[in-house]
């Protein structure tokens, strides 16, 4: 886990989260979320927020695929789709899902878009710093938007609330 995940971690044990865990966990309550570990080993981060013991901000879910705010966007609205299953590297993923899983990220794309006024949607997959497949959609304005060392590592609850909201209401239109 990276240091901005052990501090999330004791943020959540503190209670400081406990009222937007509250709402998101109402909203997602009738859907399956509990997900164990695939390879028997200690849950991804992105399992946690999958099953709800970290916060996340939501703004698509089904039976197979999630997708959530990052906590270090490279542009508001920066979302992550994520496959609840726990796969380390998208080429092994089953053809079916990942076809899912990027069907998603099209729709997220086409959301962020309208709702932050951007041309285009940015798409990464770098696997990197987390072993559990996730697909970075953003809006795009210009090539320096596609860094990951341009990230703000301190976005204000406000302004990842409001992309949330943006986002989903966006998503609404589109469905």
């Amino acid at each position: 886990m990276t240091c901005r995940q052990v501090a999330l971690c004791q943020d959540v044990r503190e209670g400081r989260f406990v009222a937007s865990r509250e709402r998101e966990t109402a909203e997602r309550h009738s859907r399956p979320t509990t997900l164990l570990s695939s390879v028997g080993v200690m849950a991804t981060v992105f399992t946690k927020i999958i099953n709800g013991e970290i916060p996340g901000r939501f703004v698509y879910e089904d039976d197979d695929i999630v997708a959530f705010l990052t906590i270090e966007p490279m542009t508001q609205g920066h979302t992550l789709v994520v496959p609840r299953a726990e796969i380390d590297q998208w080429q092994n993923l089953d053809p079916a899902v990942f076809g899912k899983v990027m069907e998603v990220s099209q729709l997220i794309g086409k959301a962020v878009c309208q709702a932050f006024d951007a041309e285009r949607a940015g798409v990464i997959i770098a696997g990197l710093e987390v072993p559990h497949l996730h697909v970075h959609v953003f809006p795009a304005r210009d090539l320096s938007d596609f860094g990951f060392a341009n990230v703000d590592r301190n976005p204000s609850a406000e302004s990842l609330d409001e992309a949330q909201s943006k986002i989903r209401a966006a998503l609404a239109t589109l469905r």
